[in-house]
């Protein structure tokens, strides 16, 4: 999995790492979400393989995509995706999100019109939630943490125990991969940049909400929460729900997972891509 080439794609005076697969006349873009870049999507591709052109991506910024002086929102995320799929992509396509992405997917969707075949967000981050009334003050919190882990990740056992939570979920060749890439100093810092552009984004998101995608949309919402954060996973999944239920064309659905569901339930993902490829057919 881990030797599939990629290629630098200029993207709005900047570049992403794109990795191309699969095989067929259907087309599926993913958009990984903080912290995460193309090899988050790993135990997904097999399943989706044969009947699909995948394309998988790291955002600006990340380890491979080469680093970048400008302090990015989730409006010039957007506008790079939309770039991206300009250059890679030659018609229209079945564009997936996970957690963050969901935003710039949301925000990228408003200007991909009919090229947008199908929206599957995974777990998105529902701003209307009540959990992000104070988001400013957690990611504050938490970017103090990372820049502790930011220093430590120099050195690889420390590294490897910070990234143990995914270790299990992903095969062997993609760990060592995040391992060399994400869990690195400069891995850390992307990652606090994109928490930042989330902290922004989330106000901007309540002000002027996206305009709602006019394409088959399924919202799959993470069902198993973590210790100590039953009751926020529980505010979170309802305005996902509530999202899917304005929708001129939405599903939800609870998954038995926690927040990477990609990577804990790959095959149930690849049949709801399947089920919005078949939808535009």
């Amino acid at each position: 999995m881990r030797e599939a080439s990629g290629r630098a794609v200029p993207v709005n005076g900047r570049y992403v790492h794109v990795e191309e697969s699969g095989q067929g006349q259907d087309w599926v873009v993913f958009e990984a979400g903080c912290g995460c870049g193309r090899t988050c999507w790993d135990p997904l591709l097999p399943p989706l393989a044969a009947q699909a052109r995948l394309v998988a991506y790291d955002r600006a910024g990340r380890v491979r995509s080469g680093g970048t002086t400008q302090r990015l929102g989730v409006d010039d995320l957007a506008a790079d995706l939309i770039a991206m799929t300009e250059a890679v992509v030659p018609g229209a396509f079945v564009l997936v999100a996970h957690s963050m992405g969901g935003l710039v997917a949301r925000r990228a969707a408003e200007r991909l019109g009919s090229r947008l075949r199908g929206l599957l967000l995974i777990d998105p981050l529902p701003e209307t939630s009540p959990v992000y009334d104070t988001w400013d003050r957690t990611t504050k919190k938490v970017d103090r943490v990372l820049a502790v882990t930011q220093a430590l990740s120099r050195i690889p056992p420390l590294a490897r125990l910070f990234s143990g939570n995914v270790r299990h979920l992903f095969p062997a060749d993609t760990y060592r991969t995040m391992l060399a890439e994400d869990f690195t100093p400069a891995g850390i810092s992307q990652t606090r940049r994109e928490m930042q552009a989330v902290a922004a984004a989330v106000p901007q998101f309540r002000a002027r909400p996206p305009q709602l995608p006019a394409c088959p949309t399924i919202v799959l919402s993470a069902a198993r929460a973590a210790r100590g954060r039953e009751r926020q996973n529980a505010a979170i999944r309802e305005h996902q729900r509530r999202y899917a239920r304005i929708l001129p064309d939405g599903h939800h659905e609870d998954v038995a997972s926690g927040h990477l569901i990609q990577a804990e339930q790959p095959q149930l993902v690849a049949d709801r891509i399947h089920r919005l490829l078949s939808h535009t057919s």
